[in-house]
């Protein structure tokens, strides 16, 4: 029993003492570091990193730097104010004259008013200095006032005016028309009468008349003596020669 325990320890230092010989004749030796590969290819780029702190103020230097390029035009603004108007321009020419119109049709003169009258002193009242022609000849649309002397217009127009009056004595006669109610200067005429004899002073004009003005003979209060009798007549007349445009 004894001498088996004996071989078997026996063996067991003999494998022992193998495989460390074998360990020790198999182990190479350290090498050395070999040589550096080549670079490898750049990675991808990595992404935005967060913003950073604003720096501190630069130091003013005095120095001004070169013009920026220009930037981007901006939204557009609010309208202004209206400004006040400008001076008229100078008149500009004439432009080319036009196409002629379509002929109208024709007038009739029967619808064209033609306001007309005539008048002589017969019975005539006292009213101030104005002359009154009481016995009416014609009176066409009726114009003219025989109890107040007046002609008053109804149709704006160019009007003709003439009178005949006669006397033995020296006589100032006046053609009066009023606009709006404002005695316009007067048109006198005078005659003068030495010998006693029938004299007529005589006077005629053209008004341009509108709706509402008014036209009478006047005297001069202390040359305005007008024969009354049968023998002469005094007469005062008038007539649109063409209403107003």
């Amino acid at each position: 029993m004894e001498a088996s325990w004996g071989w078997l320890v026996a063996c067991v230092l003999a494998m022992t003492l193998v495989s460390t010989v074998t360990e020790d004749v198999c182990r190479a030796p350290n090498g050395k570091d070999g040589v550096a590969g080549n670079p490898g290819r750049p990675g991808r780029p990595g992404p935005k990193g967060e913003r950073g702190e604003p720096g501190a103020a630069g130091i003013r230097t005095g120095i001004r730097g070169l013009k920026g390029d220009q930037g981007e035009s901006g939204p557009p603004g609010k309208p202004g104010n209206m400004g006040f108007p400008g001076p008229t321009g100078p008149l500009g020419s004439s432009g080319p004259q036009g196409l002629k119109g379509v002929k109208g049709n024709p007038g009739n003169i029967r619808d064209q008013p033609r306001p007309a009258f005539s008048a002589i002193r017969q019975n005539p009242p006292t009213v101030g200095n104005v002359v009154i022609f009481d016995k009416v000849i014609t009176n066409e649309e009726g114009p003219y006032q025989n109890k107040t002397g007046r002609f008053i217009c109804a149709v704006p127009g160019f009007y003709y005016f003439t009178f005949q009056v006669t006397s033995k004595w020296d006589i100032c006669l006046s053609i009066m028309f009023s606009s709006h109610g404002q005695t316009r200067s007067p048109l006198g005429f005078c005659d003068a009468n030495s010998k006693g004899l029938f004299q007529v002073v005589s006077g005629s004009t053209v008004l341009h008349l509108q709706r509402g003005d008014q036209v009478w003979i006047e005297k001069d209060p202390a040359k305005g003596r007008i024969y009354q009798g049968t023998e002469v007549d005094s007469i005062f007349s008038g007539f649109l020669i063409f209403p107003s445009a």
